[in-house]
């Protein structure tokens, strides 16, 4: 870390940097919202990161480390990927529900001091990797630990847990937790296969809750709502531990929920779907661009927009309100499918044949507000954007995105360089689509690089604080740093990459990296907290 503050002198976010396109400034006497009106820093940093031997990152002492540096570099907030069921691929954006919680998060040391696990139960997680995350021996090693904690709680007179009463919670949110539940026990009980491969008689959510079929998985159902509130209250707990530390959690909601997903087989009315069979008449994606010939082929099935706007948006209010019980801003991804999106005919082979349809625009974040009226939203705005999609966001006043990798290799008017920058807006080096800043620089062409020395007047030694430095002087309110460039760390650290199957949402700290992190350089960010006003 510099030992001043002199500078040194010396997927979807795969699209396009947008800075070559015009963006209106026009007035707007009267967004929907304005929320982001002062400057503060956050840290992007998802809960599977954290350090343990349980396999992956979970909601334990590790939360307390975390927040500790936060409060002492006087960071405000704590942004996470979407915290929701990860299917096939472990992404967060890919969830088997927008309702649900991942068990995989749940701290099952805390299951043992409540004496519902023995250490022996603990001991196959111990053996799995410390500095990554191997998904495969985590499904066949976790699981069946959770089942046991289940059959353990149910056999227990007084199971001390601090998470409230089970009969409860199951009441409280049964309107989301009883099709999900009844999903994931069909699933388990036809191998895991997707809904639309199940027998005609399950095949949606309104029949199969009908069946005998759906009392004889009922107990395998109760464990899955066991596991969501196990998820629950420990987050509750991470959210009281947020609130004393001073930090507020910025969530993420997906636009498009998966295709094998608890939404899409409780609600087919709700999406461009097929009715008897399941299939979908058109899916989601990007058109061809500058990155990819073929453009982005995503496969989540569509919105039938024209059913959601006749119950007022009823199901994507709920959802909103999920959002806010777990976090205190939520940043809405692929905001510009608001106001068109890629329509794929289900059988394309690629993305080329797709057209432009219109979403519900305005209409939407009215009716949002008019239920929200206090709730903060980000909106993810990059890529290549039609005007129209700029006129959105300013229609609803909420802060867009802004990307410093983006932002070089081109001319001046680029939109994500820091002089072209507004306040309302969000700014990052790069998010979990992106490289680190190391490892962006090192694998970006000479000019990007020369352009990046030459406009910060800096050598580029250690760019990754560069970037940091360059954040807190924006003129954005929000600038928000992944984990790893307060870290300064290289590609290997990388989260996730577009279109690469395999690899992702695999990378974990070292407990000695944040240690190092929080004693050598906590002091210094709140000293540029101050110095730029977001202290």
């Amino acid at each position: 870390m510099p030992k001043s503050l002199a500078v040194n002198a010396g997927s979807e976010n795969l699209a396009h940097p947008q800075g070559l396109l015009p963006v209106p400034r026009t007035s707007n006497p009267s967004p929907l919202w304005n929320w982001l009106d002062s400057r503060a820093t956050g840290v992007l940093l998802h809960p599977t990161c954290f350090p343990n031997q349980q396999g992956i990152g979970v909601l334990d002492e590790c939360v307390d480390a975390l927040l500790g540096f936060l409060k002492d570099a006087g960071i405000k907030y704590w942004q996470v990927c979407p915290l929701g069921p990860t299917g096939y691929g472990d992404s967060p954006y890919q969830c088997f529900s927008a309702f649900a919680g991942n068990p995989y998060l749940i701290d099952l040391v805390a299951l043992q001091r409540a004496g519902l696990l023995t250490e022996a139960d603990l001991n196959p997680l111990r053996a799995l990797p410390a500095n990554g995350i191997d998904y495969g021996w985590l499904y066949v090693t976790k699981w069946p630990v959770l089942f046991r904690a289940f059959e353990n709680f149910k056999r227990s007179s007084a199971p001390k847990l601090p998470y409230g009463d089970f009969t409860a919670f199951c009441k409280a949110e049964r309107s989301w937790l009883e099709p999900f539940t009844l999903f994931l026990a069909l699933k388990d009980s036809f191998g895991g296969k997707p809904w639309w491969e199940w027998p005609a008689e399950v095949r949606f959510r309104a029949a199969a809750r009908k069946t005998p079929l759906a009392k004889a998985v009922a107990a395998r159902a109760e464990a899955h709502a066991f596991f969501q509130y196990l998820f629950f209250g420990q987050w509750r707990q991470v959210r009281a531990k947020a609130k004393a530390a001073g930090v507020e959690i910025i969530g993420d909601a997906p636009i498009f929920v998966a295709r094998d997903s608890a939404d899409v087989w409780a609600h087919p009315e709700l999406f461009q779907i097929d009715p008897k069979s399941g299939q979908p008449l058109a899916v989601a994606g990007v058109p061809p661009d500058y990155f990819s010939a073929d453009g982005q082929l995503w496969g989540n099935p569509l919105y039938a927009w024209d059913r959601h706007a006749a119950d007022g948006y009823a199901w994507w209010l709920d959802r909103l309100r999920a959002n806010f019980a777990l976090c205190d801003v939520v940043r809405i991804d692929h905001f510009r499918g608001f106001d068109t999106y890629w329509s794929i005919p289900a059988d394309a082979p690629t993305a080329k044949t797709g057209r432009w349809e219109n979403g519900p625009g305005l209409d939407f974040f009215t009716a949002v507000q008019r239920a929200l009226p206090t709730c903060r939203l980000i909106a993810e705005d990059l890529g290549e954007l039609l005007p129209s999609v700029h006129t959105l966001r300013h229609a609803t006043g909420l802060p867009g995105m802004a990307i410093l990798q983006f932002a070089f290799g081109g001319g001046s008017d680029n939109t994500y360089l820091p002089h072209n920058l507004r306040a309302n807006s969000v700014v990052y080096p790069g998010t979990h689509d992106n490289d680190t800043t190391r490892g962006w620089y090192a694998a970006t062409n000479e000019k990007t690089r020369d352009h990046v020395r030459r406009y910060f007047r800096i050598g580029g030694d250690e760019i990754a604080w560069d970037f940091v430095r360059a954040g807190y002087a924006a003129v954005s309110n929000l600038a928000v740093f992944p984990l790893q460039d307060l870290m300064s760390l290289g590609h290997e650290a990388r989260f996730n990459t577009p279109g690469q199957p395999v690899g992702n949402w695999q990378w974990r700290y070292d407990p000695a990296q944040l240690a190092a992190l929080h004693r050598d350089s906590a002091a210094y960010l709140r000293d540029l907290g101050e110095l730029y006003g977001r202290g």
